[in-house]
């Protein structure tokens, strides 16, 4: 086979192995300062939406110390739509299974853990979303919450 041809066969290979991940429209990463989540210290995202007949994945990762003191975490999360409507809701988070042993993507230090928020989501309006994060516990200054991202993923599917 000619080596031009192999050539351009290991590039359409290559290039079609790097269009198969997931294809997010927003993805932002927001750390907690000094790792201490307290009340006031809610996280916002604001996002804005063109395509209302998409359906999309929305995700929430969290990144903790492997020093942090629970099992699991409280978060309330509001959504405000473009022409004003505000929604909230209570979110129970297990960073660890009742044994002690983290989820996640963990090591020594630290833990990666990926929160499916909704599947199958779609927008019934355009234009800017307010997603607000809060955390929800009893303790006002919530210790080794060191980051949170949203991430929002166009499935591909329309409605």
């Amino acid at each position: 086979m000619n080596s031009y041809i192999k050539y351009f066969i290991l590039i359409i290979g290559i290039s079609s192995l790097a269009s198969c991940g997931p294809n997010y429209i927003y993805k932002k990463e927001i750390e907690i300062k000094n790792a201490q989540w307290t009340y006031a210290d809610s996280v916002k995202y604001e996002v804005e939406i063109l395509d209302t007949n998409k359906i999309y994945s929305l995700y929430l990762d969290v990144n903790h110390a492997a020093t942090y003191p629970y099992q699991n975490i409280y978060m309330r999360i509001g959504t405000a739509f473009p022409k004003g409507e505000k929604i909230q809701e209570r979110l129970s988070i297990d960073f660890a299974d009742k044994l002690g042993r983290w989820n996640g993507d963990c090591n020594n230090r630290e833990c990666d853990l990926r929160v499916t928020i909704q599947e199958n989501a779609f927008f019934s309006q355009a234009g800017t979303y307010i997603f607000t994060v809060e955390q929800f516990m009893r303790k006002d200054s919530l210790p080794d919450v060191r980051s949170l991202q949203l991430a929002i993923e166009d499935t591909g599917k329309s409605r």
